[in-house]
Order: structure tokens, then C-alpha cells, then sequence
């Protein structure tokens, strides 16, 4: 079906809805908007989809979410009349859309008998995450974009541990949804009926009470505030997303007194007005806080993306300067203090994450007798194994992380969280002011122990058509090029996530990756120091991440500067 045949179908649909009218109307004349809204059916992939509001097959709008919650339907009643009444959590957060997307969802749902727990109010991806595992339900459903620009809005799915759906079972539901051929005539049904005959239940408070219950586990030394924490001064932003109470409640509960809110960021904003990009890995997202900071004397800020499930932390450095710490950074002072803290470390204890997460994590593992797994990149590869190692015994998660801030601590929810981390965070900072060193010296003191780990990203976007079209030629490059030696480091070995191949490059050895397959390159250089390219599965982007390692700061630096000159010659024009 050509792009022209799919907006043709849309105009001649009589029953568009208005807005959906209007927009279409706004863009009749520009083939080039069409084309991009027109020319593919938004992808359902393995997390959902995500992708621009507006008209059109490749849009979020309401004809697109009905499509993905028919196919999330089909899905559950395929599996009994129990997962039916089990029912599906949905949660959204503060984007255009987001808690209409919600309501439709439900609505389509209710036409299979299936039954929907929708919040109140806008919600935290952790909490929806918690609520899935709380209520014992079939799964869950945010409606979120999670820290892309405004324009964006997506569906991301849960399956009944309140993990995101892992590969087996992200199949079955995209099997379901590509069965659906037009998207303009999935039936909803009234919202009214849905509410009077049970089929759609309103929550918020009974759930919120329990997970911040569960929230006062996340704490290594309770009685630190209490002894210490007068003086502690904290400011946190939510980057006008979802956080904001139930992080000021988490803090309070842990007994942080002196919390500063940034107020223009506090409040829940669609456009994240204040704000280039409501990420908190982008240093920008941090300016107001920074700001904030220095009149009260912060000896921590924290920001939270708008789902609540990255955590990105900054803190003054020797000369009173706030620098923001790295994901890779922050993880491993929380990973060091988790384990050092913990009163009777398990033999069969595990760090969890992904293959793009620093070196760094697996040395201060190790450095406990803790072991380290490697995972996809994606959190829902890290709850998966969570809820393997709990049906087997094999092992006890101690803590999982990814580089792209996203944390978790405890296991009462199984995707990243940045509610909990936020408390943990904020009680690392102190236990190290206590001891008299800020969490920089800290992290100083962790790399002299185990080395300078250095790690970097460098994103490139490439939006619609001609950019996926770009994206698959600089993956084709790669794949080709037979490269040995990079920046004057040997490869020692290309690892191909797509074909599950390692190949041994001095031997010319291949073996089998036993990780699930995706379009993911891996390079292995001599000297513990590697490179990767991998396609996001969220924006129209191509990701070149960075990893290397020496016995000195500036020797890293130098080696990662030289890394990233080298790689970029091998780009195509863009």
C-alpha cells in the first residue's frame, strides 16, 4: 500500500475526528509531511511504539493507540477469561494526549470485557510498575514519551511481573497488532458504560501508600538523617513531569527536611517550557537547579526525566561549581555503596547491565566477589532476568543499571526508577559528607582503586525516510569494513548483536552470542576500551557510544578524544 492510498483513506473517512480533521486539512498541500505521516504504519516494536502527534499511520493520535490496545486485547484474551478479569494497570504522564490516549485505551479494552485500573491523575512509570505487581494484574500500559521533545507521545507496554515486555512476549502482541489493517475502525466503547459495569476502576492513593511502603527499604543507613542530615541541603527539579510528589514524599519519609523544589519546573508542563530537553542526561535540564543551588547551598541536586525513570544528579565540586555526573558515574558510586553497606552480602549476589554500560560497574562488582551480567541495552532485558533469578534461585539481584541514567535498586518494581534512586542518591551524597568528602572525591577515590574508566555518547538524528535510510547505510559501513585497528588500538573482536556472532579477529573464531538478536555492533579493542553503534529503538537517532581505560585521568581522556576522531572518519556524509 502506497502513502498516498493510506492518506486517501483518511481524508475519504467521514467519522475523522475534528481535530484530527484540522490537522490533516493544515498539511494537505505539503507531499513531504504527508509522506512521513503517511508512508508506514507507526511501529509497535518490542517496548510499544512512540513517535509524533498528528494525523496519519505514522502519528500518535487516536486511531493509532486503538490500534495498538486492540492488538494488546487480542492478545489477552487469546491467554483465558482469568487474564480478562486480571485486567490491565494503565498510567500517563503530563504530555499532549496523554491522558485522552488513556481513556481510549481503556475504552477499547472494555469492548473484549477486559478490565482497566487507570490513574486518577498522572503517574510515574516505576509506580505504574509497582501497581501491575500490587494489584496482581495481567499487565500494564504508560502513556509517555519519556524525555523526547513535546511533540512525541507513546504507548509502552508491561506484562505481569511489571516488567516491559521481553522479546517472546513483545512478538505475540506485535504478531496481534500488525493483524489489525485499518486502524480507523477499531470499536471503543463508552467510557460511562465501562465505569458503571466495573470495567473501568479509577486508583491513586491506596497504590501510592503501598509503593512508598516499599520506598522505605531503598534506605542503606536509616538513621543517617537523623543523626546527620540538619544541614543537608537538597534541591530537586521534575523537569515539570511526574516525580515531583512522590519524591518530595520519599525524601520527607527518609527524613530529608531541607528539600528546595524548583518551582518553575515543578509543575506538570506538556511543552516543558523551561527547558530545551526535559532529559536530565542534557546538562541544560539542570541550569534552574543550578541556579537554585548556589542561593541555598546544595550539597545535591537531582532532576528526574517526565516519566520519572531516569535520575540525573549534579554536586559542587572543590570550587563550589555544580558538575553533573555521568550515568555511568552515578551508577557505580551507588553500586559501591549498596554493596559496601550491605550487612551480609550474598554468595550468589548480581549486578545487572547493559553491553553500552561502562567496564567500571563490572571492576567495583568484582571487587565484592559480586558477579556481572551483561544485557541488551533496554531495562526490560534487566527486569526479565530479575524475575528468571527469582524463579530460580540462582541468583539474588543486588542492583541494575543502564548508562542512560536509568537505576534500580530494589525489585518491588522491575523497571528503572527514579523515585527510588532519588532517596538513594541523596543518602549517598550524605553518608559521604559525613566521612567529609563530596561525592566527586568519592568517585575520584573509586577510580584510583580500579582504574579510570572514561566513557562518552554521541547521538546523531536523522528523522524520517531519508534518515532510517541513513541510519541502515552507516550500520551497512561497519558491518563491511574488516577494521583491526582503531586509533592505534587493536580489535580484538566485532561482536554482531543481529547475527548473534562474535568474531574473534586475530583467529578468525566466531562464536555464538546467546543474548536475544538486535541490530547492535560491538567492537572490543585491546586495552579494555571498546566502541559500539546501535540504532535507537525510541528516536530517530544513531548512537555511537564510547568506553576506554587507563591508569590516569588525562591518559583516558586523550585515548577517548583519539577514539571518537578515529570513528568519525569512517561516517558517510550525512
Amino acid at each position: 500500500m502506497t502513502w498516498q492510498t493510506s492518506y486517501q483513506r483518511w481524508n475519504d473517512f467521514d467519522k475523522l475526528e475534528a481535530e484530527m480533521r484540522t490537522q490533516l486539512n493544515q498539511i494537505q498541500t505539503d507531499e513531504q509531511s504527508l509522506e512521513d505521516a503517511f508512508y508506514k504504519n507507526l511501529e509497535f516494536g518490542t517496548g510499544g511504539m512512540r513517535g509524533k502527534l498528528g494525523p496519519g499511520t505514522n502519528r500518535m493520535n487516536i486511531y493509532t493507540i486503538r490500534r495498538a490496545a486492540e492488538g494488546l486485547a487480542r492478545y489477552i484474551e487469546a491467554r483465558g477469561e482469568e487474564w480478562k478479569e486480571n485486567g490491565i494497570v494503565i498510567a500517563y504522564d503530563c504530555r499532549h494526549m496523554s491522558k485522552e490516549f488513556a481513556i481510549e485505551t481503556a475504552k477499547v479494552l472494555g469492548i473484549h470485557g477486559i478490565k482497566a485500573y487507570v490513574f486518577s491523575s498522572l503517574r510515574p512509570t516505576p509506580v505504574l510498575s509497582y501497581a501491575v505487581r500490587y494489584l496482581y494484574a495481567a499487565g500494564g500500559i504508560v502513556i509517555t514519551a519519556s524525555h523526547n521533545p513535546p511533540e512525541y507521545n507513546g504507548f509502552k507496554v508491561y506484562n505481569e511481573d511489571g516488567g516491559q515486555l521481553p522479546p517472546a512476549e513483545a512478538g505475540a502482541v506485535i504478531e496481534m497488532v500488525n493483524q489489525i489493517e485499518n486502524e480507523l475502525q477499531v470499536e471503543a466503547a463508552d467510557q460511562g458504560d465501562l465505569e458503571a459495569n466495573g470495567l473501568l476502576e479509577w486508583i491513586d492513593k491506596k497504590v501510592d501508600e503501598a509503593y512508598l511502603k516499599e520506598l522505605r527499604g531503598v534506605n542503606m543507613n536509616p538513621h543517617i538523617t537523623h543523626d546527620a542530615g540538619e544541614d543537608f541541603q537538597v534541591v530537586f527539579t521534575p523537569l515539570h513531569g511526574t516525580a515531583n510528589v512522590l519524591v518530595r514524599k520519599g525524601l520527607e519519609q527518609a527524613g530529608f527536611k531541607n528539600v528546595h523544589v524548583v518551582a518553575e519546573q515543578a509543575d506538570p508542563d506538556p511543552e516543558f517550557s523551561t527547558v530545551a530537553s526535559p532529559n536530565p542526561e542534557e546538562h541544560q535540564a539542570f541550569e534552574m537547579a543550578i541556579t537554585q543551588g548556589k542561593q541555598v547551598g546544595a550539597d545535591i541536586l537531582i532532576a528526574t526525566d517526565p516519566d520519572a525513570d531516569r535520575l540525573g544528579v549534579a554536586v559542587p565540586d572543590e570550587h563550589g561549581e555544580y558538575r553533573v555526573l555521568t550515568g555511568n558515574q552515578l551508577g557505580a558510586l551507588m553500586l559501591d555503596y549498596l554493596l559496601s553497606q550491605h550487612l551480609d552480602l550474598p554468595d550468589n549476589g548480581i549486578m545487572i547491565k547493559t553491553i553500552v554500560t561502562s567496564e567500571f560497574g563490572r571492576a567495583i562488582a568484582s571487587y565484592y566477589n559480586i558477579e556481572t551480567l551483561d544485557t541488551l541495552t533496554g531495562f526490560k532485558f534487566i527486569g526479565e532476568k530479575i524475575r528468571e533469578f527469582e524463579r530460580t534461585g540462582e541468583y539474588e539481584f543486588l542492583f541494575g543499571y543502564e548508562e542512560s541514567y536509568g537505576f534500580l535498586a530494589k525489585d518491588f518494581a522491575r523497571d528503572k526508577d527514579a523515585v527510588q534512586v532519588a532517596v538513594l542518591a541523596t543518602e549517598l551524597a550524605l553518608f559521604w559528607k559525613v566521612k567529609g568528602k563530596t561525592l566527586l572525591q568519592a568517585l575520584d577515590a573509586l577510580y584510583k582503586r580500579h582504574g579510570y574508566y572514561m566513557e562518552d555518547l554521541q547521538s546523531i538524528k536523522l528523522d524520517g525516510k531519508q534518515g532510517e535510510e541513513k541510519i541502515k547505510a552507516i550500520m551497512d559501513t561497519f558491518r563491511q569494513e574488516k577494521l583491526t585497528e582503531v586509533a592505534g588500538l587493536k580489535v580484538l573482536a566485532v561482536e554482531d548483536y543481529a547475527s548473534s556472532r562474535r568474531l574473534i579477529v586475530k583467529t578468525g573464531v566466531e562464536e555464538t552470542i546467546t543474548l536475544p538478536a538486535s541490530n547492535v555492533l560491538k567492537f572490543v579493542l585491546e586495552d579494555d576500551c571498546w566502541f559500539c553503534l546501535r540504532p535507537s529503538g525510541t528516536e530517530p537517532k544513531i548512537k555511537f557510544y564510547y568506553g576506554v581505560k587507563s591508569s590516569s585521568k588525562a591518559d583516558s581522556l586523550e585515548r577517548l578524544e583519539k577514539l571518537k576522531q578515529a570513528l568519525a572518519a569512517y561516517l558517510p556524509a550525512l
